[in-house]
């Protein structure tokens, strides 16, 4: 962004609805909410065009537009992605079917893992070998011409290569590659520029995801770019999982790194809201119509870690460190064989969507069991214009009820709630008690179209005396891509063990590594270059990542390793350090958003029923935009916005900050 793209538009697109935040000159947040289309572009151009309309712009006048989107991850869920092709070096084919030993349930012998997403019939083996050491074999390139046919009479609509230690020498790689981009007019994804990094079955599974979905997220830019264009906007830069943004080029070139874009774009706007509020420890809890996703802002900085997993797939590139589990406000209520009430995964989407949105849905749903506790009212219009169908909501309970052999609707609208919140807790452990974080020390910033109803019960389920709501709650992630620098990222192996490292390699290593990450930079001149490296005792099979931003000094980077080990697992070894990878981030720093917080009429609506402490209580009801600076609020209570509803449960109390951050503590007794 320049210093004249003053008017920013930011879209998030979530499997319900797709978000949208506006910012205008004057530092006016302006926010929109629209249900999600099937081609996610159309309801992105819609949601565009409702906040230009609110806000009175044209499209045109717009400076600046990110985007986030789940087109990547939709692929991986559902596999629906492209008739992906792998070539591999000879006796290498099953890597990406063999994986690890580790298995997912430790004690089940049933566990089915997940098919790999290239079948046995498109994997091809050229004939070819690399060791550590160098090109011991180089391949022929008849053979992979004669290759490229079968690939192309495969009917694959994209091409992996990934070749034995191409990490290390990839000039074997870089031939079949260029080869198979002649003969082939498909996207071709070569291991050592999707993840210069050693372990062949995560480098080999990282390069087919890549692969596996380049075609799906070309077409859409494409489609994006074509009806934005069509309406005035500039270009979209994407939100990538590492929390940055980039050009729809670079995105383009690197589909792999879109994946998990939403969730980034939430946390990245979180730790914002932190910065804002002066709190050290956070954690993001982003609650959607169709998942939660959880994760930790630490010192004001978003966590990141280079060993995630999509549906059973390994994906090593950086990301942000988000959990996620399949409870949102769409989620399905069901009962399982063992006459237990379940929530999730599967969601009732956009359309029909819960029964209470009066569009033909019929399962209950969370959302459902919001509205017969009485936390969402029936004269509520989520996203300021879907009235709601209360009559349906207990009707689809009272069957839940029926089935699960409870009372009545509102029994199983209470079972619905705290399910769904248990599920959530359990997802907030695993990023903070399981990693040796004590949860009491952090707040809770709630944010996305649910997680603001259910934040209140899920603190006390921790012993949280802390919530967080952000004034653009139900659109954070769409503002936290106002807010996400440019990143782009690069990692080479240089396996060595500390003590012998050459400081001539290690240095030569991250001046290549830094003009990889320059070379997709829109702005050179305005971008920093951090640098850092993976190390590990010598014997353990996983690296932990530190700093390295000066001249490498071995000694002080065996220090920053051992504090950093101290720190994770309360010890420090003996034995040897191994220097594992070498890593690169350029980032280019963006102007954070400046915005100002302007009430709106009158705070008090009216009071309703509500459900509290095992009986409905009458509960003063809020208009959240009425609210000024330094307005209290007490339990119970509920705050009702166009995107999002708060709900204060009984003994919290707090104030409105003056960006409109409504900051929550429980009360003493």
């Amino acid at each position: 962004m320049t210093g004249n793209d003053r008017t920013r538009i930011g879209v998030d697109v979530g499997g319900t609805f797709t978000d949208v935040v506006l910012l205008l000159p004057d530092d006016e947040l302006v926010t929109a909410k629209v249900p999600s289309t099937d081609d996610q572009s159309v309801g992105v151009v819609q949601g565009i065009g409702k906040a230009c309309e609110e806000a009175g712009i044209d499209p045109t006048d717009v400076d600046a537009f990110t985007h986030a989107m789940t087109v990547s991850v939709n692929a991986l869920l559902e596999e629906n992605g492209a008739k992906t092709a792998l070539v591999t070096t000879a006796g290498f084919r099953d890597v990406l079917e063999i994986g690890r030993q580790a298995r997912p349930d430790l004690y089940d012998v049933n566990i089915d893992k997940p098919a790999p997403l290239v079948p046995r019939r498109r994997r091809f083996e050229v004939a070819e070998r690399t060791g550590v050491d160098g090109v011991l074999t180089k391949p022929d390139e008849s053979e992979v011409r004669e290759l490229a046919g079968k690939i192309r009479n495969s009917g694959a609509e994209s091409v992996a290569v990934s070749l034995l230690h191409a990490y290390q020498h990839p000039e074997n790689e870089r031939r079949v590659a260029e080869v198979l981009r002649e003969e082939l007019d498909v996207p071709i994804s070569v291991s050592h520029e999707v993840l210069a990094e050693f372990r062949e079955f995560e480098r080999t599974s990282t390069t087919v995801v890549d692969a596996y979905v380049t075609p799906a997220i070309d077409a859409y830019i494409g489609r994006l770019e074509e009806r934005a264009g069509n309406r005035g906007v500039p270009e979209p830069r994407i939100m990538q999982a590492n929390g940055g943004i980039a050009s729809a080029k670079t995105v383009r070139e690197h589909a792999v790194t879109t994946t998990m874009s939403g969730p980034a774009g939430g946390v990245v706007g979180a730790a914002e809201t932190a910065a804002a509020d002066d709190v050290d420890g956070l954690v993001t809890f982003d609650m959607g119509g169709t998942s939660s996703d959880v994760s930790l802002v630490r010192d004001g900085e978003v966590e990141r870690t280079t060993n995630a997993e999509i549906n059973g797939r390994p994906i090593k590139t950086p990301m942000v460190d988000v959990n996620t589990v399949g409870a949102g406000g769409g989620s399905i209520a069901w009962v399982d064989a063992g006459n237990a009430l379940r929530v999730g995964p599967r969601s009732a989407g956009a359309n029909p969507g819960p029964a209470c949105y009066g569009r033909g849905g019929t399962e209950p749903t969370v959302t459902d069991a919001n509205v017969v506790l009485g936390y969402i009212g029936g004269s509520s219009a989520l996203g300021g214009e879907l009235e709601l169908d209360v009559d349906a909501a207990h009707e689809a309970l009272s069957k839940l009820a029926d089935e699960a052999g409870l009372d009545d609707a509102l029994a199983a609208a209470r079972g619905v709630f705290r399910v769904a919140n248990a599920n959530m807790a359990r997802a907030i452990r695993a990023v903070t008690v399981e990693r040796g974080h004590d949860p009491r020390g952090f707040g809770l910033v709630a944010f996305g179209g649910a997680g603001p109803m259910h934040a209140g019960a899920i603190a006390e389920s921790l012993d949280m005396d802390r919530l967080v709501i952000p004034h653009a709650c139900g659109v954070l992630s769409a503002y936290g891509l106002l807010a996400a620098d440019e990143k782009h990222d690069s990692v080479r192996t240089l396996r060595n063990p500390l003590a012998d490292v050459s400081l001539d390699d290690v240095e030569s290593a991250y001046d290549d590594l830094t003009d990889e990450v320059l070379s997709d930079v829109e702005n050179r001149d305005a971008a920093a270059v951090q640098r850092a490296a993976d190390l590990r005792f010598v014997g353990q099979s996983f690296e932990l990542t530190v700093p390295v931003n000066e001249a490498f000094d071995a000694e002080t980077v065996a220090e920053r390793f051992e504090d950093a080990h101290e720190s994770a697992y309360g010890y420090v070894m003996d034995d040897p350090i191994e220097l594992v990878n070498l890593r690169t981030t350029a980032v280019v720093d963006r102007e954070s958003p400046s915005v100002s917080y302007r009430t709106a009429g009158d705070a008090e609506k009216g009071y309703r029923e509500a459900f509290f402490d095992g009986e409905f209580h009458e509960t003063p009801v809020f208009d959240r935009t009425g609210l000024g600076e330094s307005d209290s609020v007490s339990g119970p209570a509920i705050l009702e916005q166009d995107e999002s509803t708060v709900v204060v449960p009984p003994g919290w109390s707090g104030t409105t900050n003056a960006d409109g951050t409504l900051v929550l503590g429980r009360e003493e007794e």
